[in-house]
């Protein structure tokens, strides 16, 4: 059957574990869902998949075609599309059109939407009352870079007390999961414990509901990895180790046998 954004609240209640990552193209979302990971995040962390140095450039046309290709790798995973820099933070409207586009042309079951300062708070109770399911994602919001860098949040009493807040707000305004990046363990302990509704971690330490990857870091695909990502493969070596066989065999002539 597949996944529910109410078998995810379920789920905390039981305390069985989220297992969530990212996923770009048909390929690796069949082979994630294939794989048994509840939560597949279209995420614009896509934008270095693509070639762009940061996450601000890639645009919703670029998401909505990725994301329909995901969507037709995926039966079970219940599947999340991040919605990308400046185009939900304009306005109310611009938020329900990029929201309801991400729905209606992907068929995604949630859309991901960064922060929880008070304008995006009510963005969010607004996309939930019209019946769009809502992740939040608060800590390291890659969107702001420019404002925040990539360094973990939350060091200080008062940068914790704010993210812990700001986890409240987003469960007020309806969001059904939250998104913990790059955070001290104990705050993200003393959220998980405070919401009824699942934290899905990433570098925010063991004590979430759930934890998500960039798959791309989970393979060793990825140029550089964040200081929280573990590595389970090195597949830019296989890669790499396997072209290189296949272009030897080539200019020998090697391959193809007759």
């Amino acid at each position: 059957m597949p996944v529910t954004t109410q078998q995810l609240i379920e789920w905390k209640q039981q305390r069985r574990s989220i297992v969530a990552l990212t996923a770009w193209n048909y390929a690796i979302a069949q082979l994630l869902d294939a794989a048994g990971v509840d939560l597949i995040l279209v995420g614009d962390t896509m934008a270095v998949v693509l070639g762009y140095p940061t996450t601000l450039p890639i645009t919703l046309e670029e998401m909505l075609h990725h994301a329909s290709a995901v969507r037709r790798g995926v039966k079970r995973a219940l599947m999340v599309v991040d919605l990308p820099f400046l185009t939900y933070q304009e306005s109310l409207q611009q938020a329900i059109h990029s929201a309801g586009r991400v729905l209606k042309e992907t068929g995604a079951q949630a859309v991901k939407m960064e922060g929880g300062y008070p304008i995006m708070v009510e963005t969010i109770a607004r996309l939930v009352q019209v019946g769009i399911p809502v992740m939040g994602h608060v800590g390291l919001t890659p969107q702001s870079i420019h404002q925040l860098g990539l360094k973990q949040q939350g060091k200080t009493q008062e940068a914790q007390e704010k993210i812990f807040q700001q986890a409240i707000a987003l469960e007020q305004a309806g969001v059904f999961s939250i998104v913990l990046e790059h955070i001290p363990s104990q705050l993200a302990k003393q959220i998980t414990n405070h919401l009824s509704i699942p934290t899905i971690g990433i570098g925010a330490g063991p004590h979430c509901d759930g934890q998500v990857l960039v798959t791309s870091d989970v393979l060793g695909l990825s140029e550089r990895q964040p200081p929280f990502a573990k590595i389970y493969t090195n597949l830019r070596e296989t890669i790499t180790k396997a072209v290189q066989d296949y272009a030897v065999e080539v200019r020998e002539q090697k391959f193809p046998k007759e």
